[in-house]
């Protein structure tokens, strides 16, 4: 039904402006008496042999909702009735900002991707803490953080402070996001000083926690080799609790659009199945040349259950779908956990 009807229907708008309806129609369907109870009925796949433990924390099952789709933490709660076993929010940034001039976010229907240039727009951490204050469902929250546009790149450190402290009580895990491709910035982020000397500050932080929270880097597809086995020594030399590959890629390779059509988007973080192949290849790489010596939340172009088994046999422990939720539909959840389920009966 999604991809017969509503995702033609919905495709003929704005991305962005499907987008902000898609939320309000998920709000107010869960004012209805007994919605909740009966999409989790139709979505979630509710077996032991799916929980997995992961830097600490018991995961329903593997299958998250990636940072960007709930920027600010306004349906979280809503969005666990389709199954997911975790969410994670943000890109949270201290304070508000707009984000990038409109239009900004662009589908590549033939190639099932979509170019995004956002630029991270929220409505800052505040905000995003009220919203987590009314949390209903026991869904495991992941914390998205990076900095604002505005803050010069010797003062980003500040940032990533503010928001760890903040979200802290809130969330279950953090990502740091040094490797968002719409904020020209952050690409100066992935630098190993500046990493070792961030997540030193925020283990410090944290360990004088009653609780700690564990802490992964999200990287992006885009690196090289020396880069990878880089951020393998930034994983061993501050502990870190795991990382997260990948994110958007600024690459134009794999598509089949027009070119011109191409062309005249421009810049922005590609994501869908151009990616697939890529973010596992990153994947297989850490968790070899690391001899699976940290946890990997895989993400990049996963639109089917067998995409999602690409990952884990590649070495994730636990997958995100983003791009896939948006052209596959909401079913997307309960097929990939019953292929994991069927993969266990053999």
């Amino acid at each position: 039904m999604y991809k017969l009807i509503i995702r033609p229907i919905l495709f003929c708008f704005d991305p962005e402006k499907v987008h902000h309806f898609s939320f309000s129609i998920i709000s107010w369907i869960h004012y209805i008496p007994g919605a909740a109870f009966l999409l989790r009925a139709i979505y979630t796949k509710n077996d032991p042999r799916l929980k997995k433990e992961v830097f600490g924390i018991s995961f329903p099952n593997p299958i998250g909702l990636a940072a960007g789709f709930d920027k600010e933490a306004k349906l979280f709660d809503q969005l666990s009735s389709f199954g997911f076993g975790f969410i994670e929010i943000g890109t949270v940034t201290p304070n508000a900002q707009p984000g990038n001039p409109k239009k900004r976010i662009f589908r590549l229907k033939k190639d099932k991707a979509i170019i995004n240039r956002m630029g991270i727009n929220n409505h800052g951490v505040e905000a995003t803490v009220k919203n987590l204050k009314s949390k209903k469902q026991k869904i495991i929250i992941g914390g998205n953080i990076g900095k604002n546009t505005s803050t010069p790149n010797e003062n980003a450190l500040d940032d990533y402070l503010i928001n760890f402290k903040a979200l802290h009580p809130h969330v279950d895990y953090f990502v740091i996001n040094v490797s968002c491709p719409n904020v020209n910035t952050f690409t100066k982020l992935q630098d190993r000083d500046f990493l070792i000397e961030l997540v030193t500050q925020l283990n410090t932080y944290n360990n004088q926690q009653k609780i700690q929270k564990p802490i992964l880097l999200k990287i992006a597809p885009d690196l090289n080799n020396e880069q990878l086995d880089e951020i393998i020594e930034i994983v061993s030399i501050t502990h870190l609790a795991g990382v997260v590959a990948t994110n958007t890629t600024t690459s134009r390779s794999n598509l089949t659009s027009n070119k011109s059509i191409i062309d005249e988007i421009g810049n922005g973080g590609l994501s869908g199945q151009p990616l697939k192949d890529r973010s596992t290849e990153v994947i297989r790489y850490l968790a070899q040349k690391s001899n699976k010596a940290f946890p990997i939340i895989g993400v990049g172009g996963i639109h089917s259950s067998e995409d999602a088994l690409e990952k884990i046999e590649a070495g994730a422990d636990l997958v995100q779908i983003y791009t896939g939720f948006i052209y596959e539909g909401p079913s997307l959840i309960k097929k990939i956990n019953q292929k994991i389920l069927s993969q266990s009966n053999k």
